[in-house]
């Protein structure tokens, strides 16, 4: 077995999970919500890059910011919705909306896209990479230095600038953030808009990894769950670091062990983590 081969395609995958999760861990972290209808926009982002590649006839490149900005549109539709819950931090009745706006993402797919399952090709994915034993694409290169540059991106918007110290407000106290004259809505919308885009790209990015189903957003939760709950909820570079450690993880538990119980046991680790650390991987209070 190659153990240099597994590393890299744990590296790989890492930076994959933690791409994915992305938006949700800035919904957390400053909305302080949930959204059970986050795999459903990844679902929704890959079938939107696919369809803007093999039937618009777009280049890949214009394909990423055709699904970003359909994430943007649902994010926003979303949150429109149920604004007065997500003011009223109506937790229980935002969790069942954003379920239910995911099987209605979930049909819509199915009746656009068709039900049977498609190969995202682009560019990046059909270039093969070999540097001695070592096999991995073109693609896993892009996707492990968007997912580094996004997130470096992220931590100082959120660290460094006016619009992450108004986020950081919100997010503390959405109440008193309004008294002080921010427009607490209008944050609220930018994040879910915000998770939309962050998602379809993570979408255009890894999907070609995989054949696209319109089931897949279901698998995509619980590994999203995993990795914000790991990594400290609301911790952009706890997410960061928690998705690279589920990749490794996956990568080597299923080399040695089996791929089909690869998730069960990650979430064992998970049980254990939180009883240990019960913040996760955080490293500073506040989700940062």
């Amino acid at each position: 077995m190659n153990l240099t081969q597994q590393l890299v395609n744990g590296i790989v995958l890492g930076h994959a999970y933690a791409l994915i999760a992305i938006g949700w861990t800035v919904l957390l972290g400053v909305a302080r919500l949930v959204n059970f209808g986050h795999g459903q926009m990844y679902m929704l982002g890959a079938f939107v890059t696919w369809y803007g590649i093999s039937r618009l006839g777009l280049p890949y490149i214009l394909a990423i910011p055709l699904a970003m900005l359909v994430g943007v549109a649902v994010g926003y539709v979303m949150q429109r919705v149920m604004l007065q819950l997500t003011l009223k931090q109506d937790l229980v009745s935002i969790m069942i909306v954003t379920l239910g706006f995911g099987y209605v993402l979930h049909g819509a797919a199915a009746l656009f896209f068709g039900s049977t399952g498609q190969i995202l090709s682009t560019p990046l994915s059909m270039e093969d990479v070999y540097w001695g034993d070592l096999w991995f694409t073109y693609q896993d290169i892009a996707i492990v230095i968007v997912a580094i540059l996004f997130f470096a991106a992220l931590k100082y918007i959120i660290d460094r600038t006016r619009l992450g110290r108004l986020a950081r407000m919100v997010a503390e106290d959405p109440q008193l953030a309004e008294l002080a004259g921010i427009n607490v809505k209008r944050v609220y919308l930018g994040v879910f808009a915000f998770e939309g885009a962050a998602v379809a790209l993570a979408a255009a990015l890894v999907a070609p990894r995989t054949p696209i189903l319109t089931s897949m957003g279901f698998d995509e939760v619980i590994i999203t769950f995993v990795v914000v709950v790991l990594g400290g909820i609301g911790s952009v570079l706890g997410s960061y670091l928690a998705g690279l450690a589920l990749g490794l993880f996956v990568a080597f538990f299923g080399a040695f062990v089996s791929p089909a119980y690869a998730m069960a046991a990650a979430f064992a680790v998970l049980i254990a983590v939180l009883v240990i650390r019960p913040g996760g991987l955080a490293v500073s209070p506040g989700g940062r």
